[in-house]
Parts: C-alpha cells; structure tokens; sequence
C-alpha cells in the first residue's frame, strides 16, 4: 500500500482557549492524488491548512496526536524548520490573488523572491527560472509580461502567477485554497486543467479546498466533507457524488443549481420596463507627453435590449467583456454612456438633477462584494434606511424604522440585526443587508452584479430562492450580471451573451443553454463543471 505523503491525526484547533473550530479530524493524502476538503465557509477548512503549515495566529491552540509529511512530525519542528518546509515542501494558493500579490513588485520579481527562498541560484539562472515557470503556468507571452505588475494582469494571470511562485519551491504537495471561486468558467477549466497537468508533470500531491461541489467531481480522487469543524463522510470522490450518505452532504448536492431547471420556466409575455438601444461606453487612451487621445477602449459596443416586468435577463460572458460596466453605465454611476435606455418608457439619460434623482428610486443595484459595499461603521439599521432619507426626505423616523425592520424580516435575516454592524453577519447574511437596501426605495429593476458568485452552494441557493420570491411577490425586474451559466438557468427568464463589448446572442434561457448558435457561448456551456456520478 503506498504510503501517505500527508498524515494528520486527530487534530483540534482551539480559539481564545474556548472556541473549537476543528474537532478532532484525521485524513491522509497521498503522493500523486488530489484530496479535496468541501464544506460551507467557516466550517473550517482553511483553518485546517493553516494549522498543517502552522500559519495561524497567537489566539489559536493546536491540539493534535501528529501532523506528518513524510514521515515526519510538522509539530515537533522548531521555527525555523518550518520556514524551511513552508513553499520548499508545502506550498500553497490563497483564494484572492490581488490581495496576496505585492502591487509594488513586478510579477518576475515576485517569483524570483520564491525561488531565492529555496535555492542559491544565480542572477541569470533565476531569471531563466522565472520564466521557465511562467512557461509552465502557461501566462501568455511570459518573455514581455515578466515586467508587469499584479493590476496590470487579469484575474486568470494573476492567479497563474500565484501557481507560479508556489511552484518554486517544487513542493511535494500543494494546498489549494479555493483557487478559482471568483474566476469564470472557462478560467477556471483552464485553472484546474493546468493544476492536473503539473501533477502530472510532478508527482505532487494535490490538497483542494473548495465549496464548489461540481468542480471538486470534476478533479477530485477523494474527498472529505466538513461541516462545523467535523468530518462527517470521506469517500472515492465517484461513491461520494453517486450515494452520498451523511445527511449534510445530501443537502449540499441538492443545493447545487442545476442547468436543466430552465426547462421548468413559463414563457409568459409581459410589457416591456427597460428598454436599451445602441448602447455605448468608450474610455479615450491617451498616450504621450502631452495625453493625446490615442483611440478608445469600446467596453460596451453598439447593445441592445430589454427587460420585461417582472422578469430576469442574465447578461453573462467572461471578466473583461464589459458585463459591469454596461450594469453601471446604465443607471448612471459610471460617466461614458450614449445611447438610448428607457425606463417606462422615460429616457434617463435626458434626465438630470432633481429629476434623475426621483428616477434613481426605480433603479437599484446590488453588488458583488456586499461587505465592501456597506460602510462599516454604520448599523444595519441606518444602511438600509440611508436610501430611503435621501430619495423620500417626507418619511418620518418611526415610519422609517417600521419599514426597515419590515425589510430585514422580508430577507430573513434576525429581528436585532438592524442595531448590529456589518461585520457581526456571514457573508449570505451581508448579501441579504444589500438585497433590503435595495429594495427599500421599492425600484422597478434591480441590477444584480455578481450576487452569489463567492457564496456557498446552500446560501447561494437561499440568495436565488430570496429573488424569486420577491420578483413574484412585489414585481420586480432583475438586470442578473454572471458568468455562473447554472445559476442562470435556475433564475433567468432570457440570456444575452456578451463579448468583447458586444452582445454576441440572446433569447430564451432554455434556448441559448440547450439550442446555442454561437461558438463563443457553446465554449461557456462545454467550460460548466458538471456533477460526475449524480443524475442531477
């Protein structure tokens, strides 16, 4: 039987001496297998490498029979020999790679750092080494990009660049810590082939955290499902998708959105509430000593569209298409827009001042990243009432207070949350807090940017069930900006397809998902993770 690389018994990470958020897990991974560790957030699986790599902070207790890599006892080594382990012999992806890139340093510097860590190369074999491993991560034209720095890179690239420091080291496992929730689909089937590819290459082990069940089927040759700090069910990853048997692991799998629920749709035809015609947003790129308008940027080219009452369209496509920019630039946020938008039949771009203000009222929108959108040094309370002072300065206090509360209750969030700060709530819950603030000035049309794409698999599902309801209860029209062609069949009425600035195909969600003519959206649908072993 071949021996383990990584080996933890009964390991148990205590906070403040109280709080236990992993108790008493034991798992194995193997040379040359990738092991994935799923469950919601918080339900401590980050903690949980943290604690391997003994990266967490003085608050934290560690209490575990043994942690070893081969053989060797990680909570016996001194300081000092675990710096030596960490990168060298462990290495690891974080989540975000904006915040974990230095902006300051450019990219091959970043991944010459790593390599001086580890080994004493000279000035010019590092530099060949540095681009060996953006060869290897395939970075597209590494010889020109090796002096560009994090900003200057797309999500995708950053995200290779970080595959590419970890590998500096030629580490004999690498932890993956959720390294493509934030991607889209076809950058993500790039990620993870890419990740399979150098295991390949390697032998490496391959530990991935993720709760992204349908990607995990997807790579994964065993799997361990956590909840609350517990492993409750570890399994060949084809027994576990095909006959889950813990009753958490169940729950997950019919969370999952699923890209037949579109065929449940009713085609009922409505009057139309936005109506956009040859919509443009163009940046000017000036260049020069003196800033000369050298050309434009054409983020948003030529679009047209409309959105019924009481209906969702889904504007999907890949980061960089101009998805945000057209949500933004049509409620005015953003300067650069022509064109014509409609809303009920009023054209907002000939509005301006007070009148524009009272139209803002029928046109809101909720982003993607909630807990950056809100002010943290407001109660829940006054976030959600700041819309209602400024657009309904007539609204007495009590009235006010009546309605927030009216408001959390609707979302399902907790009677006292209106008195609490944004940071006391979980990210679905802060999702929620957007969602009412939205919806307390009662718009027409909601522009959803991104709303559940970094959200666990239930609590997505409970953001998706929440929009339904209230489109069938009070109306409401969604503009649902994703790249998550899942989720938009399970709330989407109709799909336009943009790239490159340009809406490439639109019509019926079941259509464009079963029926697609165009190269570039059969190319979103083929990159979807399916569900390996399971009928859904």
């Amino acid at each position: 039987m071949t021996k383990s690389l990584l080996q933890v018994e009964k390991l148990s990470v205590v906070f403040n001496t109280h709080h236990k958020v992993v108790d008493d897990i034991s798992f194995d991974v193997y040379p040359g297998e990738t092991f994935a560790l799923v469950g919601e957030s918080g339900s401590g699986k980050s903690i949980t490498a943290l604690s391997v790599l003994r990266l967490l902070p003085n608050n934290a207790t560690i209490q575990a029979s043994s942690i070893t890599l081969t053989g060797e006892n990680l909570l016996k080594k001194t300081e000092l020999e675990m710096c030596r382990i960490r990168g060298r012999r462990i290495a690891l992806i974080f989540q975000d790679p904006m915040s974990s890139l230095n902006p300051v340093m450019t990219i091959g510097d970043q991944v010459a750092e790593a390599i001086h860590q580890h080994f004493p190369l000279s000035k010019s074999d590092t530099q060949q080494r540095v681009l060996e491993l953006l060869q290897q991560v395939e970075l597209p034209e590494p010889d020109k990009r090796i002096k560009d720095y994090p900003h200057q890179l797309s999500g995708g690239q950053r995200q290779r660049v970080m595959i590419a420091i970890a590998l500096a080291g030629k580490p004999d496992l690498l932890i993956a810590d959720e390294p493509t929730t934030s991607l889209d689909v076809t950058i993500q089937a790039q990620i993870l082939s890419l990740l399979k590819n150098i295991q390949k290459e390697t032998g490496m082990g391959l530990w991935l955290i993720s709760h992204d069940l349908a990607l995990v089927s997807t790579i994964a040759d065993r799997v361990a499902v956590m909840q609350k700090g517990i492993i409750v069910e570890t399994g060949n990853s084809g027994d576990l998708f095909s006959r889950p048997q813990h009753p958490y692991t169940q729950k997950l799998l019919s969370a999952l959105p699923s890209i037949q629920s579109c065929l449940n749709h009713i085609a009922e035809q409505k009057l139309p509430l936005l109506e956009v015609d040859d919509f443009h947003c163009y940046y000017p790129i000036r260049k020069g000593l003196f800033k000369r308008i050298a050309g434009y940027v054409r983020a948003v080219d030529g679009v047209s569209f409309t959105i019924q009452k009481g209906k969702t369209l889904a504007l999907v496509g890949e980061s960089g298409c101009g998805k945000t920019t057209l949500g933004k630039s049509l409620l005015n946020l953003i300067p650069g827009g022509a064109g014509t938008v409609k809303i009920d039949g009023i054209d907002l771009h000939a509005l301006s001042g007070e009148s524009l203000r009272k139209q803002r009222a029928n046109m809101q929108i909720i982003f993607q990243d909630p807990f950056s959108s809100m002010n943290p040094r407001m109660l829940v309370g006054d976030i959600v009432a700041e819309g209602i002072k400024a657009l309904f300065p007539e609204i007495g206090e009590e009235q006010r207070k009546d309605r927030v509360s009216l408001l959390l209750e609707q979302v399902g969030l907790p009677g006292d949350s209106a008195l609490r700060y944004p940071h006391e709530f979980s990210g679905g819950q802060r999702q929620r807090i957007c969602i009412a603030r939205a919806l307390a000035v009662r718009p027409k049309l909601i522009v959803c940017d991104e709303p559940t794409s970094a959200l666990d698999v239930s609590v997505q599902a409970q953001i998706i069930a929440l929009l339904k309801t209230l489109q069938r209860e009070q109306g409401i029209s969604y503009l649902f900006i994703t790249h998550d062609l899942a989720v938009v069949a399970e709330i989407a009425d109709e799909i336009a397809v943009m790239y490159q600035g340009k809406i490439i195909e639109q019509g019926k969600v079941e259509k464009i998902l079963f029926e697609s003519e165009h190269e570039y959206t059969k190319k979103l649908i083929a990159a979807l993770p399916k569900l390996e072993n399971n009928s859904k």
